[in-house]
This record gives C-alpha cells, sequence and structure tokens, in this order.
C-alpha cells in the first residue's frame, strides 16, 4: 500500500476507519486521501433553504460548503490521528457518491480503499442499493470495509 484513499461519512464508524487506515498507513509508511463526498442534491437542498429564508446577506456557496467540510474533516482527522505518524491530506467533493470516489481515487493514484459500510439484508440491498457494494465491484484495487449494524 503506497497511497489509500479513505471514505469518511457521517457514520459513527468514521472514528474507527480512520483509526484502521492510520494505523496501517502508519506502519506501512503509506499516504493517506481522506475524502468526504456530499451528495449534490445535500448541498442544493441547504442551499435553497438558506435562499428560502429571503434575505439578501444570507448566501450559502459550494466555496463555503466545502470550507465547512474540510474544517470538519481535518479536526475529525487530528484527533484521530493523535499519536499516529500518518501524511494525509483531505478532500472534500460534491457529487455522485461512487463517481466521485473512484475519481479521487484514480487523480491521487490511490491502491487502497478504505469505507465503512453496513450490514443489510439482500431485500434492502436491491431496493436502497448499497454504495459499498458499488464500489468493491468496481475499484481496481483491495478494499478494506468496516461493517457497522444494518439499517
Amino acid at each position: 500500500m503506497n497511497r489509500a484513499l479513505v471514505v469518511v461519512t457521517d457514520s459513527a464508524h468514521n472514528d474507527r476507519i480512520l483509526r484502521e487506515a492510520g494505523e496501517l498507513a502508519a506502519g506501512s509508511g503509506a499516504e493517506l486521501v481522506l475524502l468526504s463526498v456530499t451528495p449534490t442534491e445535500e448541498y442544493e437542498d441547504t442551499h435553497d433553504a438558506v435562499a428560502s429564508i429571503g434575505s439578501s446577506d444570507l448566501v450559502y456557496t459550494i466555496e463555503q460548503a466545502e470550507e465547512s467540510v474540510t474544517r470538519k474533516l481535518e479536526r475529525t482527522a487530528s484527533e484521530t490521528f493523535d499519536g499516529l505518524d500518518v501524511d494525509y491530506h483531505t478532500e472534500a467533493v460534491f457529487g455522485r457518491e461512487v463517481d466521485s470516489i473512484l475519481d479521487v481515487a484514480d487523480a491521487h493514484g490511490c491502491d487502497h480503499l478504505f469505507i465503512a459500510g453496513r450490514r443489510r439484508s439482500p431485500t434492502g440491498k436491491a431496493l436502497f442499493g448499497d454504495l459499498t457494494q458499488q464500489v468493491l465491484l468496481t475499484f481496481d484495487g483491495p478494499v478494506t470495509v468496516l461493517l457497522g449494524d444494518e439499517e
């Protein structure tokens, strides 16, 4: 493992997936790319909610959203990697999750991917899709999945 992408979400498993990736990276001298993907619809919903307030002083730009997500990601990484010698950088993107994950992994030459998953029944996967499954089937390299509870 030379460079790994760690997909960071709002899940309760963030600290665990970051810690696992950090320990492996520290032991192997690998670099980590920490990625937070916000679906476009989520940004648009927040933007529209702010715009509906009706004040011309209130705006919510994509730059503000990126800055906010990046700050949160940096803070989480700093706390989680405390005591580990890990080289990392953060990236916040907006778009379709699977496409964004694969694009960022390719752009940074990542040879390993860490992602948190959740246990789902086969029916749940069929009805709601499964981001982790799509990434597993598409990424050209090893994928480490940390499973959580069924939702």
